[in-house]
C-alpha cells in the first residue's frame, strides 16, 4: 500500500477499544453498514478523507497534505488530490481513480453526540469497475449516492442506482462538489439553488422509473439529501444548518435581552440574530429552508411567495438562499476576495476565529480551516445515515430475503433475519482483497448470525454447493478476524452477527464469493438429510453491465517455463476481480475476460506486478462472439448414432424479440408448474399452448440459457415414454452444442431448437449418453448451419462529456469506427454538452485516446457493454477474398471475424460441412440441389 499519510494511533479522538467495544455490542443498533457509489471523480473517494478527518484530534491530521496543495502521489487527478486514504493501491493513487471498493470503520458521532460505528464501502466510480460497487451493494445496509453538483446524473450514477434498487436497499444522496458551483460556475444564489433542485429533481425522476414508484422521493427537507465539498472539507444537512443558527442564537441571546419584541404572541429575538425565534425547533426550521419558503422580515413569518412578504428593504430571498447560500457565498468571497484584517472581520462575525498563520496561508487551506471552525464535525451525514439506512438487525430480513437461495422458512434462514448472534455462525463473504504480497487474501463480508473467533473451524460453501452435491465445500479455519480502517485493520477477538469483517486464511477455496458456515456440531448444514440444509447466498450477478465481461485478451509467458507460475497469477486475478473470467481454449492459449481496455490494464498490471513476477506477452485485444440464426431452417436436419439404432431430427428457429435478454435476467424459471410457464409463453410471446408446454431446457446454461430446446413431437408419431427416458442425454447434447456453436465454438444465442422426431432403439443399452449426447450436439449443430446462421458482436453504450461545440466534430471519428450518436443534450447550468452513442467493442480499441487527442483533452469517454448486434455481412460466404492488412468494407466483416477466430483457436479455415453432417444427411442436401435445377 502507499505511505500512511499522519495515520498515527495517538492522535484518534476514540481509541480502538472503544470502537472495538461498539461493533462487539450485543444491540447492533449503534452500527450502520453502507456503500458510498456514485460516478467516477464524484468526490466519493475525497468525502471519506474528510469523514476520517474528522476522527482525529489535530484539526489538520493529515499534516501539510490537508492543506490540498502539496500534491501527493505523482500528480495523478491534478493539483488538490488530497490524500485518499481509502485508495489503498499505489496504482490507484498513481492513476487517480479507484479499483477497487474499500472498507473503512470509523467511529463517528451524530448531532446528539451519540458514537455510531459506521462501515463505509468506498466503491471505484468508473463504468468499467461497476463490478465492485455491485459486490458491495450485496453485502451493505444502505447506499449514499454521490452526485457532483455540476455534472449531474452520470453513466455511472444511473448504474450504480438501478444496481442499489434492484437489491431494495434504502437509498440516502449525498450531493457532493458544490463549491464548484461558486468557485468555477460563479453561479448567484439564486441559480445555485435551482441547479441543486434540478439535479435532485433528476435524481427522483430516475429513481421514480427505476423501482417505478417504491422508493421515496429524496427531499432536503426529509432530511435523506446532504450537501458537501471534501476539498473545502464541508458537510450538511438542512437540519445541521438549522442546528448551527440555533446554537449562534443562545449565544447571542444572552447578551441583547433588552431588544426582544413580542410577534403574534411570539417571544422573538431582535437583533443580530436573523428574526429567528427561540421556539422554533431545528427539525421545523429544517423543513422550511427548502423549496418555496420566504421569511417575511415585517411580521416575521414564513410565506409560500416572495409577493406575500414586506420587500420594502429589497426582494425576499427564499429561505434556503438566505440562511444558507448566502453566508456561504459570504466566507468563500472573504476567503477568496478580500484583505486578511477584512477577512478576518467578516469571519469573526459568523463565529469563525483563526490565527494569523492560518489567515495568511492560501486559499484552499485558509478555506478549510473557516469552515472546520464553521461547520465543525459533518453530524449531520451521520444523522441522515442513521436515520434512513437501518441498523443490521432490522436490516437483516430484508437482505435474507433477496440474497439467500434456500427456503426462508427453514431455520438458518430465520435466524439470520433475525441476525441473532447466539446461532451458528454463517457469514457471506462478498469480496477477497489481496494482502500487499498478493500471496494471500482476505474474505471480506457480512456476518448474519452467530460469532467468529480467530482459529475457529468453518466450512467454505462455493458457488456450486447446493445440499445435494456437496463438492463445492471446503474446511478451514481461520487465522485472524479483522475490522478493515481503509489502510490499516484492527484485529479482534472475536466479531458477533450484523458486522462487516475481514477473515484470514479461508481463501484458498473462494472463487468470487462464498458462504462461511461454522463447522461445529450442530452448526446449520451439520445433517444434510433435514429440512434445514444450509443453502448458499445467490452469486453475484452484474445486470446493469451487460451481465459478463466480453473484452477478450490472450496471454501467454514469455519465458514458457514461467507457464505454471502466470496460470496461478491467472487464478489470482479472477479472485480479485469480481467480473474477470479466464478461460483456456482447446488450443492451449490463456484468454482473460474484462470490461474495458481500463480494466484489462489493471488487471495486466496486476499480474506482472502483484500476483506473479513474470513477464507476460499479450496478444491484440478482441472480444467475445456469439452465434446466431436468423431464419428457420432451410429442411429437418437428422443425424443417426454410431450403432445405427437412433435416429434424431430437429429444426432450428430465431427466438422471439427480447426473449433472450428475460431468459439471460433470470426472469424465467423452469421450475415453475407447467401451467405458469405455459402462460408465461402465451400471453408474453403468442405461442400456442402445445409448444409453450412443451419446453424442455435452457442452454448453454439451464437456468440462465438464452436457447430453448423444445419437444415438438406428436404422441401419435413417438414413443414419448422412451423419448423422455433419453431427455436427460438430448438436453446435454444440446446444452453443449449452444455452449460451442458450430461457426466458431462461440456460444449460441437466442435460438430455438425443436425435435421434430426421434426414433429410438428398443434397448436401453443402445440408447445411452455415450450414443445419444454426440448425436444430439451434430443435429443441433447442423439445424444451425442450414438455418442461415449469423456472428453477433457486442456493443458498447458510450457515454461523452464535452463543450457543446465540439459535439459535431465527434460524429466522423464515431462513424469511421461504425459507432452512432443517438442523442446529445445540454447538462443544464453548466457549458458541457452530454453525448450517447453506440459502438462496436471490437472497434472501440483506442476510441478513448482518439477521442481525447482528437478534441485535445476536451472529451471524457465512458462506456459499458450493452446489447448483442448482429455482424453485417454472411459468414459462410465462401467468395469472400480476405486481403491482409486491408480493412474490410462492412458485408465482409462476417466472414472476417469468423475466419480469424478460427484461426486464433487453431481450428480448419472453413467450417466443415462434412463434420456437421451424416452420409445420410449430405445425400439427402445433394437430391434436394438436382431437384431444384
Amino acid at each position: 500500500g502507499a505511505g500512511t499519510g499522519g495515520e498515527g494511533t495517538d492522535d484518534h479522538i476514540v481509541s480502538e477499544q472503544y470502537v472495538t467495544a461498539l461493533l462487539g455490542n450485543d444491540t447492533t443498533l449503534t452500527r450502520r453498514g453502507v456503500a458510498l457509489i456514485g460516478h467516477l471523480h464524484a468526490g466519493k473517494t475525497t468525502f471519506v478523507d474528510l469523514l476520517l478527518e474528522q476522527t482525529k484530534v489535530k484539526t489538520d491530521a493529515f499534516g501539510e497534505r490537508a492543506s490540498m496543495e502539496s500534491q501527493s502521489g505523482g500528480g495523478g487527478a491534478g493539483a488538490g488530490a488530497g490524500p485518499r486514504i481509502t485508495d489503498t493501491l499505489v496504482s490507484e493513487q498513481s492513476r487517480g481513480l479507484s479499483t477497487k471498493s474499500t472498507p473503512i470503520t470509523l467511529c463517528l458521532p451524530d448531532t446528539r453526540g451519540k458514537s455510531y460505528a459506521v462501515t463505509v464501502v468506498d466503491c471505484p466510480g468508473h463504468p468499467n469497475f461497476h463490478d465492485e460497487s455491485a459486490a458491495a451493494l450485496k453485502c451493505a445496509d444502505g447506499a449514499v449516492l454521490a452526485v457532483d453538483a455540476v455534472d449531474g446524473i452520470m453513466m455511472s450514477t444511473e448504474m450504480v442506482l438501478t444496481q442499489a434498487i434492484s437489491e431494495g436497499l434504502p437509498l440516502t444522496l449525498l450531493i457532493t462538489k458544490v463549491d464548484r458551483l461558486l468557485v468555477e460556475l460563479k453561479l448567484p444564489p439564486d441559480d445555485a439553488y435551482y441547479k441543486l433542485r434540478r439535479i435532485i429533481g433528476e435524481v427522483n425522476a430516475l429513481v421514480r422509473q427505476r423501482s417505478r414508484g417504491r422508493y421515496p422521493n429524496f427531499d432536503p427537507a426529509m432530511g435523506n439529501v446532504a450537501f458537501a465539498s471534501g476539498t473545502h472539507g464541508w458537510c450538511f444537512t438542512l437540519e445541521s444548518f438549522a442546528n448551527q443558527y440555533l446554537d449562534h442564537l443562545d449565544e447571542v441571546d444572552s447578551d441583547d435581552e433588552e431588544n426582544e419584541e413580542v410577534v403574534n404572541g411570539i417571544r422573538v429575538a431582535g437583533g443580530t440574530s436573523g428574526g429567528l425565534g427561540r421556539n422554533l425547533s431545528p427539525e421545523t426550521f429544517a423543513a422550511r429552508l427548502w423549496g418555496d419558503c420566504y421569511l417575511d422580515p415585517a411580521t416575521r413569518t414564513f410565506q409560500t411567495k416572495a409577493s406575500k412578504c414586506d420587500n420594502s428593504a429589497g426582494t425576499v430571498k427564499r429561505t434556503f438562499v438566505a440562511f444558507i447560500l448566502e453566508p456561504l457565498y459570504k466566507m468563500y468571497a472573504a476567503c477568496l476576495g478580500e484583505e486578511e484584517g477584512d477577512a478576518e472581520k467578516t469571519l469573526r462575525s459568523v463565529g469563525v476565529l483563526l490565527s494569523r498563520d492560518q489567515l495568511r496561508s492560501s486559499a484552499r487551506p485558509l478555506l478549510r480551516a473557516a469552515f472546520r471552525r464553521f461547520f465543525g464535525p459533518s453530524t449531520g451525514f451521520v444523522d441522515m445515515v442513521v436515520r434512513h439506512v437501518p441498523s443490521p438487525a432490522a436490516a437483516s430480513k430484508g437482505k435474507v430475503a433477496r440474497c439467500y437461495t434456500g427456503p426462508l422458512d427453514s431455520a438458518p434462514a430465520k435466524a439470520m433475519a433475525k441476525c441473532d448472534p447466539r446461532a451458528p455462525f454463517v457469514m457471506h463473504c462478498v469480496k477477497l482483497y489481496a494482502a500487499t504480497d498478493g500471496q494471500s487474501f482476505s474474505a471480506f463480508g457480512r456476518i448474519y448470525s452467530g460469532v467468529i473467533k480467530p482459529g475457529d473451524r468453518v466450512k467454505v460453501l462455493g458457488e456450486a454447493y447446493s445440499p445435494d452435491d456437496d463438492e463445492d465445500m471446503a474446511l478451514a479455519t481461520v487465522s485472524a478476524v479483522s475490522i478493515p480502517r481503509g489502510r490499516r485493520r484492527t484485529d479482534v477477538s472475536m466479531a458477533r452477527a450484523g458486522n462487516w469483517v475481514m477473515l484470514d486464511g479461508i481463501d484458498a477455496n473462494i472463487a468470487k464469493t462464498a458462504t462461511i458456515v461454522s463447522a461445529d456440531s450442530g452448526a446449520f448444514g451439520d445433517s444434510p438429510d433435514e429440512e434445514d440444509g444450509m443453502q448458499i447466498f445467490a452469486p453475484l450477478k452484474f445486470p446493469q453491465a451487460g451481465g459478463e465481461a466480453i473484452m477478450k485478451l490472450a496471454v501467454e509467458p514469455l519465458n514458457p517455463s514461467e507457464l505454471p507460475k502466470m496460470v496461478e497469477g491467472l487464478r489470482r486475478i479472477t479472485k480479485s476481480y469480481p467480473m474477470a473470467r479466464t478461460r483456456v481454449e482447446e488450443s492451449g492459449e490463456h484468454v482473460l475476460f474484462g470490461t474495458g481496455e481500463l480494466y484489462l490494464d489493471c488487471v495486466m498490471h496486476d499480474l506482472r506486478h502483484v500476483f506473479s513476477d513474470i513477464e507476460v506477452k499479450v496478444a491484440d485485444p478482441v472480444v467475445a462472439f456469439r452465434e446466431t440464426v436468423v431464419e428457420t431452417s432451410s429442411l429437418k436436419c437428422f443425424a443417426e448414432t454410431a450403432n445405427k439404432r437412433n435416429k434424431l431430427t430437429m429444426i432450428a428457429e430465431p427466438l422471439d424479440d427480447g426473449l433472450a435478454e428475460q431468459l439471460e435476467a433470470g426472469k424465467v424459471n423452469l421450475n415453475w408448474d407447467k401451467k405458469k410457464l405455459g402462460r408465461f409463453f402465451q400471453t408474453k410471446y403468442e405461442w400456442d399452448l402445445l409448444s409453450s408446454r412443451s419446453v424442455w431446457a435452457f442452454g448453454s446454461s439451464p437456468t440462465h440459457g438464452t436457447n430453448i430446446l423444445m419437444d415438438d413431437t406428436l404422441p401419435s408419431e413417438v414413443d414419448k415414454s422412451t423419448l423422455n427416458m433419453c431427455k436427460s442425454s438430448i438436453v446435454q447434447g444440446f446444452q453443449w452444442a449452444t455452449r460451442e456453436g458450430p461457426l466458431c465454438e462461440e456460444p449460441v444465442r437466442s435460438t430455438k431448437l425443436k425435435i421434430l422426431d426421434a426414433v429410438l432403439a428398443d434397448k436401453p443399452i443402445h440408447r445411452g449418453g455415450g450414443q445419444v449426447i454426440p448425436t444430439a450436439r451434430k443435429t443441433v449443430h447442423s439445424s444451425l448451419l442450414t438455418a442461415t446462421p449469423r456472428l453477433m458482436e457486442p456493443v458498447y453504450r458510450v457515454q461523452m462529456q464535452c463543450p457543446g461545440e465540439i459535439v459535431d466534430a465527434i460524429q466522423p471519428v464515431l462513424a469511421k469506427r461504425r459507432g452512432h450518436i443517438v442523442q446529445d443534450k445540454p447538462i443544464p447550468g453548466s457549458p458541457l454538452y452530454s453525448v450517447k452513442a453506440f459502438l462496436p467493442v471490437i472497434d472501440s480499441f483506442g476510441f478513448e485516446t482518439d477521442i481525447r487527442t482528437f478534441t485535445q483533452g476536451q472529451a471524457m469517454v465512458y462506456s459499458v457493454f450493452d446489447h448483442w448486434a448482429v455482424v453485417p455481412g454472411d459468414p459462410m460466404d465462401r467468395s469472400i477474398v480476405l486481403h491482409p492488412l486491408e480493412p474490410s468494407p462492412p458485408q465482409h466483416l462476417a466472414r472476417e471475424f469468423l475466419v480469424k477466430t478460427r484461426r486464433r483457436k487453431g481450428l480448419s479455415e472453413d467450417v466443415t460441412i462434412t463434420k456437421f453432417f451424416d452420409q445420410a444427411m449430405r445425400d439427402q442436401l445433394a437430391e434436394d440441389a438436382m431437384h431444384d435445377f
